[in-house]
């Protein structure tokens, strides 16, 4: 058993062992920053998994992205209709008083989309695309535990996660939004857990991650998966580009039942990502975010040539010290480049933050706290933080050095999410793109043609037109 106090009771225990780590995290001065070893020059990939789970942490509480959904497909017999209040959805009374409990007024924007389609008899299918911090794992366990019929003791929600880590974060707002539902219980799948030989579970809904889920269904066969009348799927992004997860959630959908509502949520979908979860989820309602490359209209885009690493740090500095910014990020491939960048303009007194893939993710959030504060004004970063992260004083990107994939192609994703991360919110921004040969220059050219969008040629040697650009 792991009612909802007990259930409290270990998400405390494991924010402070979170709060423990964070308090043994020392500033990192802008004249002290991290050792690393600097002849390594690995390109720096977070894990995905990694990824999604600082992506949730760091855009808590965070204002929702105004990119606006649209919905790509819907049943015509089942029209889909958005609430702007929770009252609308027709909520068991006491899960409406933990949703208001827990700080929610009115749904946001995937919610108010989302919710209506979710508990609408028959029951209905999604997949649904929206950035983390903007409501959505509020909206599927709002969706899961408005299925659970109290009366029957045995689970019949599954919700799977990538790791540990998100697990144990849903569970948390679960049990929250259940404060005033005793009726409904809840049970933790996740490494430490344990249940004993020949028992069943009674709990109605079940959150883990796959390993632990596939253990007790299939090999102690502590609960039935044809049972199962709503499983939902967090990260679906990362469960399904991740081969050992993939397996697992595959094993797990065969056991289902044909009748059972798939919620397939993420932050990101590529095409690949799409296709194959078009084939797990029936008939699905599609909710996406906009085309990101719809907001580059607000971001001027800019090229400047360089000879030498010199030359591109001499760039750096004449526009950083020339444009009026708020705050910028600049994006290198290695974290080698990124601590030689960071140490140079540090030396030269401006107010410096590195995050790379060295650092813990206790010790990047802490990085990230401080820049959104704006302690420092520049962070220089790797491709740990081309995704997800809002700072609305974001002013100017640069990349350093231009994004390639793993086959040394250009990467123009990745270059859609850095420049991404300014002119957000509706406001101008401006992306710098160093060029120091003519392979570059080609890299450059693709991402041209690839958003259709012009790439201006700048001197950075020129104050007068670099003033310009910042007008």
């Amino acid at each position: 058993m792991f009612p909802k106090a007990d259930w409290a009771n270990f998400v405390d225990e494991q924010e402070k062992l979170v709060a423990n780590k964070l308090s043994n995290v020392e500033i990192t001065k802008t004249n002290e920053l991290p050792k690393s070893d600097v002849s390594s020059d690995e390109t720096d990939q977070p894990s995905l998994a990694d990824s999604s789970f600082l992506q949730k942490l760091i855009r808590k509480g965070l204002v929702d992205n105004k990119n606006d959904l649209e919905i790509q497909r819907q049943d015509p017999n089942s029209p889909l209709f958005s609430v702007k209040t929770f009252e609308a959805l027709e909520l068991k009374p006491n899960l409406l008083k933990g949703v208001y409990e827990m700080g929610f007024n009115a749904p946001s924007k995937i919610q108010e989309t989302a919710l209506p389609t979710l508990l609408t008899d028959p029951p209905q299918n999604l997949i649904a695309q929206s950035q983390s911090g903007t409501g959505k794992t509020a909206a599927f366990v709002l969706a899961m535990l408005s299925r659970v019929n109290p009366d029957l003791r045995y689970p019949q929600v599954l919700c799977l996660s990538p790791t540990y880590e998100l697990a144990v974060q849903t569970g948390e707002v679960a049990a929250h939004m259940v404060k005033y539902c005793p009726e409904i219980e809840l049970k933790s799948a996740v490494r430490g857990e344990e249940v004993p030989r020949g028992s069943k579970l009674t709990e109605q809904v079940v959150i883990g991650t796959p390993g632990k889920v596939l253990d007790w269904a299939l090999k102690f066969r502590v609960f039935d998966l044809s049972k199962i009348t709503v499983f939902v799927l967090d990260e679906a992004d990362v469960m399904i580009d991740t081969q050992g997860h993939q397996d697992q959630c595959i094993r797990i959908h065969k056991c289902l039942s044909q009748t059972c509502q798939m919620m397939f949520f993420s932050a990101t979908y590529n095409q690949k990502i799409m296709d194959f979860a078009e084939i797990i989820v029936k008939n699905p309602i599609i909710i996406r975010l906009k085309r990101e490359e719809e907001s580059l209209d607000n971001i001027k885009q800019y090229y400047v040539k360089c000879a030498s690493q010199q030359e591109k740090y001499n760039a750096v500095t004449n526009i950083y010290g020339t444009v009026g910014v708020g705050q910028a990020i600049i994006f290198c491939h290695t974290r080698r480049t990124a601590n030689w960048l960071a140490e140079k303009m540090s030396k030269d007194g401006h107010a410096v933050a590195i995050l790379t893939g060295e650092l813990s993710v206790e010790q990047r959030i802490h990085v990230l706290d401080r820049f959104r504060n704006g302690t420092e004004k520049v962070l220089i970063t790797t491709n740990v933080l081309s995704r997800g992260i809002d700072v609305e004083q974001v002013t100017i990107v640069v990349n350093f050095d231009l994004p390639l994939d793993g086959n040394g192609q250009p990467d123009c994703e990745t270059y859609l999410h850095r420049i991404g991360r300014t002119g957000r919110f509706g406001k101008h921004g401006i992306a710098i793109n160093l060029v120091d040969s003519s392979e570059a220059m080609e890299i450059c050219q693709t991402f041209e043609k690839h958003f259709g969008r012009k790439i201006k040629y700048l001197n950075a040697d020129d104050s007068d037109e670099i003033e310009k650009i910042g007008a």
